[in-house]
């Protein structure tokens, strides 16, 4: 008598293919958002110009009041620029779910054979597309105003790929306040006055050491001080040289994506 065993490796065939299959709907709805977005232009356009106008403001009306020792206050300004430019950059991704939350659009996608994760996946993914595009949109108007890579174009990227990052890991945190909001135009107000405190009390656009004693505290110890000093490290170099800040960034980055992500899947499925 012979015994027939089924194959070891059916289980990982199922599993490949399941994740073949959320991988698929991850790629269908983050193009479908992108799509989405070409499609509103008006959007785009003042999401892109916005970034471009702080730039020309901080580099000539308030450069010149600005002193930072050893260094040309723009090559300063642009890692904080870029840094602030994604944060505002998440104020979509809130905005976005809420309007499909708000038009039933998720009700439909609950009721589709789709990875439910597909949702959140593809609209973050989505938005970090965005984000790639204004962050090199962002590097011409630097170059154009006189930025200058310090170091090499490989921890420039290596910059650039840790802004990146922190704005994925900060889109799971938005998806959460849009999945929370009773409408678009209340998610992002609720966006703002989160934003607002972290990117302007911080080393973005100004030395930590010329604030209040009182801010400082706040001001050296939270996240985006620490990714603008780990980004201005790897591009700039020279006099903001500090290993210790791209760890500590990593660290606040990976610790913010574990911690929100899952946040964002609960509040998900509560409404969905």
């Amino acid at each position: 008598m012979t015994t027939i065993t089924a194959p070891a490796t059916a289980p990982l065939a199922d599993s490949g293919h399941r994740l073949r299959w959320v991988l698929n709907d991850i790629l269908t709805v983050t193009w479908r958002n992108l799509v989405a977005l070409t499609r509103t232009p008006e959007a785009m356009f003042f999401s892109t110009l916005q970034p471009i106008m702080f730039v020309l403001l901080f580099a000539y009306v308030f450069g010149g009041a600005i002193s930072i020792p050893h260094l040309k206050y723009i090559d300063f300004l642009i890692p904080g620029i870029f840094v602030q430019t994604v944060s505002f950059g998440s104020v979509s991704t809130a905005v976005g779910l809420s309007e499909d939350l708000q038009k039933g659009l998720i009700e439909r996608f609950r009721a589709l054979p789709m990875a439910r994760s597909a949702v959140l996946a593809g609209r973050t993914t989505a938005d970090l597309s965005r984000n790639i595009f204004v962050v090199a949109l962002m590097t011409g108007v630097g170059y154009a105003v006189g930025f200058r890579i310090g170091t090499n174009i490989g921890l420039f990227l290596c910059g650039i790929l840790l802004v990146l990052l922190y704005s994925y890991a900060l889109g799971w945190g938005f998806a959460t306040v849009g999945l929370s909001a009773s409408n678009a135009e209340t998610a992002q107000v609720m966006v703002f006055p989160i934003i607002f405190p972290f990117t302007f009390a911080s080393s973005a656009f100004v030395p930590v050491a010329s604030m209040p004693g009182w801010l400082q505290a706040f001001a050296k110890n939270q996240p985006v001080t620490q990714v603008v000093n780990a980004a201005r490290s790897l591009m700039v170099g020279g006099p903001t040289h500090n290993t210790k800040a791209v760890w500590l960034s990593l660290a606040w980055t990976l610790g913010l994506l574990v911690v929100l992500a899952p946040i964002a899947v609960r509040k998900y499925r509560r409404v969905a």
